[in-house]
């Protein structure tokens, strides 16, 4: 049985979205934010010292990281969302987004969140951090192929890290207008019915 260790309102939500997607049983151990902090309890250090979600328990190793569980979770029960090996340029294409999903795309979004925090302190860096972060979706917005997805022509591994950066992009900061590609690929994912069903349990 897999085990998530989910947190809610995180970027958790697009392992329990896979897991969902590919129809694989899992037990869900649903952990939420404190309502006055928006931080994780102390209860998810139990399970790992960071204290970060998620975290995914399979045949009694856990696993961190949501670009190394979704890796695991599609070579192990869901090959179709990765490219095929031979493919060389598709391969490359997926190692590089995996990690910057992750890296790169979150970053400066991160950064615009906590020092949004800090009122007129901050102001000095908001320059730099608006043009980071709207050369990351430009970049973005760029890749995104004429079937919607990223580097394959249906949904991939890829398409399940970039959804979380993509919906900061659309919802959060409100840049549809700016990026409608990446508009297109948010609205048509949350329109899955498998997102649907883990939003739902999100929510719960």
């Amino acid at each position: 049985m897999i085990k998530l260790y989910h947190l809610n309102k995180s970027r958790s939500l697009r392992i329990m979205w896979l897991l969902e997607e590919i129809g694989q049983p899992y037990e869900l151990c649903a952990y939420h934010r404190n309502r006055e902090t928006f931080l994780a309890p102390d209860a998810l250090k139990d399970i790992h010292p960071l204290g970060k979600a998620p975290m995914l328990e399979i045949d009694g190793h856990l696993i961190t990281e949501s670009a190394a569980i979704v890796e695991v979770l599609c070579q192990r029960f869901a090959p179709h969302m990765l490219p095929d090996a031979s493919d060389e340029a598709a391969s490359l294409a997926h190692l590089q987004l995996m990690h910057f999903a992750e890296g790169s795309a979150m970053t400066p979004l991160l950064l615009g969140i906590y020092t949004s925090r800090l009122g007129e302190a901050a102001a000095p860096l908001h320059p730099r951090i608006q043009s980071e972060t709207q050369s990351h979706f430009a970049y973005m917005e760029s890749l995104i192929r004429p079937s919607g997805h990223f580097v394959l022509d249906q949904l991939s591994a890829v398409d399940v890290m970039m959804l979380f950066p993509a919906q900061a992009a659309i919802h959060r900061l409100g840049l549809a207008a700016a990026f409608p590609k990446l508009a297109a690929f948010v609205g048509s994912i949350e329109a899955r019915e498998a997102f649907q069903k883990a939003a739902l349990r999100d929510e719960g």
